[in-house]
């Protein structure tokens, strides 16, 4: 699909002010074109943190916590098996150790995504349960909002539970549903300030740890001057923050930079290392590109095709030797995922050939299915469908219930937690279960009834989304001058923390095509002129040749083979110049 260009716009008293604070012109432009407009915003200490007193419900897990701890009680953590969660049930684990659960009395459940399904469900209550000796309170991490009945099924069976969480909460009858828990900690739920929403799963965790430390301080448990440093736990913090994807505000990008320097600096986790190691990344240049695209999908791995459980053994991991054990395993799995993936992407563009119209324009919202789909990949082919054909995508396997389980990727404009909403209005009965957020949602269908949905969420497609939405477009930070096509600026530039919401620069030049050529079959290597320069590009997934003057949209990217360093424009989009 071609994408337009639209260049970002660049207040220049902004860009003026950050260059006076001491930025380079290059970065002072791109942090205002982002919206910082002082210096000071760019501050991550931890001292420049949201304070944890803000977050609704955190001094009452703290407080809940601490009596569990004095008591001896159990607490099992009810993880989830994505990395948000792994990383929130490591950050539980290993923090209520620092802040004194003495050894096993923290133990941890974590779903079978084709078993237990997602969540606090009845059977997960059961499973903990199980656990000897019995538990008294259970504790859940980037998961609990919206399980009512699992809530329900723990506190008959004598449970405490707090919910921690950062999904948007269930509704019923257009009304908020939360569930009866001893606490919920989620920053949005009804009533909460904390001006952080988009705080991931295993943030929320790491700030009840926070607030739990404060009340163990007052209560005498720690001296201000000799308390446990939580600090230790920001590589994973990191890790699952840029992982899930959440936006990436001010308060965020404070925890991924502080997660990244520790990790540049050799501290980080033995599991934490052993990642890096098996994705042959260097953790002295640690980037949060390398928390999305090679940590985190080796965690997530393990939640799609095998078991999260082993995810989280080599995040708690202190053994070097059996972290690196675990960390192949998990290399392994990701392979097999990958493998899996390509399958599916091959049928998946089949099916595509059937729906799309004549004219090459698909509907305003996708939905696909086939027997042969896995449960645990369905999201990552509907984020590949979505960014192919720039369409709101719903992939769909069966479960092992003979349901069919649907995993959803949005692009702008189109709330697919909320779009789920109104179609199981319109279609009563239709969604057996639904849940997630603006640009990533799931659901449950009889197979009887895919086709009403279908129909129903491409007609809400229809509805929102106008042709300037459905339309792809790449934010371009301008062209960049040939002084900058250096190794010095790529480093500067993946110094700093680039994510959702703030993304990392994508320059845009008029370029010459000097020669192209496909390589892998499918990649487009270029030789292009620039400014006078000849320079290396490639368009990864793009087979079409391009005319012989472009208006190039690139990124930026050290290419190191056999020793030798070339600088290398990474192409996100061309069009005619």
């Amino acid at each position: 699909m071609t994408a337009a260009i639209e260049f970002r716009e660049v207040p220049p008293r902004a860009a003026w002010a950050l260059e006076q604070a001491g930025l380079t012109p290059l970065l002072a432009r791109l942090f205002a074109g982002r919206g910082v407009r002082q210096a000071d915003e760019l501050d991550d200490g931890l001292a420049r943190l949201l304070p944890p007193t803000a977050l609704l419900g955190a001094a009452d897990a703290a407080r809940r916590l601490a009596d569990s701890l004095h008591r001896g009680e159990t607490i099992v953590v009810v993880a989830d098996y994505d990395c948000d969660g792994a990383t929130a049930c490591a950050v539980a684990v290993r923090g209520l150790a620092l802040l004194g659960a003495r050894p096993g009395q923290v133990r941890y459940v974590v779903p079978d995504r084709a078993v237990h399904g997602y969540g606090l469900t009845p059977t997960i209550v059961d499973l903990a349960l199980q656990l000897t000796p019995r538990p008294g309170l259970l504790m859940t991490v980037d998961n609990g909002i919206a399980s009512i009945d699992g809530v329900a099924h723990a506190r008959a069976n004598g449970l405490g539970v707090i919910v921690t969480d950062h999904h948007l909460p269930a509704l019923l009858d257009d009304r908020i549903n939360l569930p009866d828990a001893d606490v919920i900690v989620n920053p949005n739920q009804p009533g909460c300030g904390f001006a952080s929403k988009q705080l991931a799963g295993v943030g929320v965790m790491f700030y009840v740890l926070l607030a739990l430390r404060s009340e163990l301080r007052s209560r005498g448990v720690f001296a201000p001057d000799n308390q446990p440093r939580l600090d230790s736990l920001l590589d994973l913090v990191a890790l699952g923050t840029v992982a899930d994807v959440v936006r990436l505000d001010a308060n965020n990008r404070r925890l991924v930079a502080q997660g990244l320097k520790r990790i540049r600096a050799g501290r980080l986790n033995a599991g934490i290392a052993a990642l890096f190691a098996v994705a042959a990344r260097d953790p002295r240049r640690a980037s949060a590109f390398d928390f999305g695209f090679a940590l985190g999908p080796r965690i997530n791995a393990a939640g799609r095709l095998s078991d999260m459980t082993l995810g989280i053994e080599c995040l708690l991991c202190d053994d070097a030797g059996r972290a690196a054990e675990l960390a192949g395993r998990l290399d392994a799995i990701n392979r097999e995922r990958r493998d899996v993936e390509a399958g599916m992407r091959e049928q998946a563009e089949r099916l595509l050939e059937a729906l799309l119209p004549a004219d090459d324009s698909p509907l305003s919202a996708l939905t696909l299915y086939d027997p042969a789909f896995h449960e645990g990949v369905v999201g990552i082919v509907a984020s590949r469908l979505k960014d192919r054909l720039h369409r709101p995508s719903f992939v769909f396997a069966r479960g092992q219930d003979g349901l069919l389980k649907g995993s959803g990727r949005s692009i702008a404009g189109f709330h697919l937690r909320d779009a789920l909403d109104l179609v199981s209005k319109r279609h009563p009965g239709v969604l057996r279960k639904f849940g997630g957020h603006a640009m990533a949602a799931g659901c449950t269908v009889a197979e009887a009834d895919l086709p009403t949905f279908a129909q129903a969420l491409a007609q809400v497609g229809d509805e929102w989304l106008t042709p300037n939405l459905l339309s792809r477009t790449v934010l371009s930070d301008g062209p960049l001058g040939a002084e900058y096509f250096n190794a010095a600026t790529v480093a500067a530039l993946d110094e700093q923390v680039w994510g959702q919401a703030f993304e990392p620069p994508v320059f845009c030049d008029v370029v010459e095509i000097v020669s192209q050529r496909l390589v892998g079959e499918k990649h487009l290597k270029l030789s292009v002129r620039h400014g006078g320069t000849l320079r290396d590009a490639i368009w990864f997934g793009h087979s079409e040749p391009l005319p012989p003057r472009v208006q190039l949209a690139y990124r930026l990217n050290l290419d190191e083979y056999n020793g030798r360093q070339r600088i290398q424009m990474m192409v996100e989009a061309a069009l005619p110049a």
